[in-house]
């Protein structure tokens, strides 16, 4: 446990470094990084071997968040590209059909492209004030940042030590027998509580937009907490599958970049979905 709050204050102290690079190249760069090491984590556990294709994910991945941050810019053709890619990989399985199978190059292509999509929501939701100027400010854009890792990152800790403290009945014990119903709801409520008090920092000292209002937040944050935990079963469904226990061993205490970020790139997805969603029905 000691191992695991010293990574984890570390972890946030990098995070608050990483939040004043918000308009500037490095903010991207740095989570494609991230996004390539989730990557590389999750075709090890794949046991993907083949080095073209392993490049290519890896290339694939970053490029996901980085495109995030140039689209403005310039338009890439997504279908040709998407299909570019799904030609050469199988290109690869037949030159080296002995080691890389098509069950290693689907679930390595939905590593390459989905997890990194969905992480790159972090620069979308910088973004917003840009996508939506008459809706959102840039107060609103770090607020949804700093929002979507509290409901991921928050909704754990408060269901580690809720757990610890109450819990007695396994919330899905074939899947992770160490998480239960008591943690869950302590998590869920713990998270609400803490986003609740983001709101009012925001609100009071940021000026935040009107229509994030107390009840989107709290409503949000319970809705984004349950999908948060969601998104972490999911994982130690694959890592069970797999016949590991962690993702990695990148961060002492916690496993990989990939265990720390596997219910996030559930969170920020919808998130972002919800963004819009709003977007649409506040502007018309």
């Amino acid at each position: 446990m000691k191992k695991r709050l010293l990574t984890a204050l570390v972890g946030v102290s990098i995070a608050v470094g990483w939040m004043f690079t918000a308009y500037t190249p490095a903010y991207a760069i740095i989570m494609a990084a991230v996004a390539g090491i989730c990557v590389y984590e999750m075709l090890k556990v794949f046991g993907v071997k083949n080095i073209p294709f392993f490049a290519l994910c890896e290339l694939a991945g970053a490029g996901v968040v980085i495109y995030a941050d140039y689209r403005s810019k310039f338009t890439l053709p997504m279908f040709p590209v998407l299909t570019g890619l799904v030609l050469l990989s199988l290109i690869f399985m037949v030159l080296d059909h002995k080691r890389l199978r098509f069950e290693q190059v689907v679930c390595g292509l939905f590593s390459a492209l989905m997890i990194p999509a969905a992480l790159s929501c972090v620069v979308l939701f910088r973004d917003v004030y840009v996508e939506w100027p008459a809706l959102f400010s840039k107060n609103d854009g770090i607020f949804f940042i700093i929002f979507a890792f509290f409901c991921s990152w928050m909704t754990d800790g408060f269901a580690l030590f809720a757990g610890k403290a109450l819990g007695k009945h396994k919330l899905a014990p074939a899947i992770s027998p160490n998480k239960t119903v008591e943690g869950a709801i302590g998590g869920v409520l713990g998270n609400a509580l803490v986003c609740a008090l983001l709101w009012y920092v925001f609100k009071t000292k940021f000026n935040l937009s009107a229509h994030i209002n107390i009840v989107w937040v709290v409503v949000s944050a319970l809705a984004l907490s349950v999908i948060s935990m969601f998104g972490d079963l999911a994982a130690s469904t694959i890592k069970r599958h797999s016949g590991v226990k962690d993702f990695g061993n990148i961060l002492p205490g916690h496993g990989g970049a990939m265990d720390r970020f596997d219910s996030s790139v559930f969170v920020f997805a919808a998130l972002y979905a919800e963004i819009v969603v709003t977007a649409m029905i506040i502007g018309g």
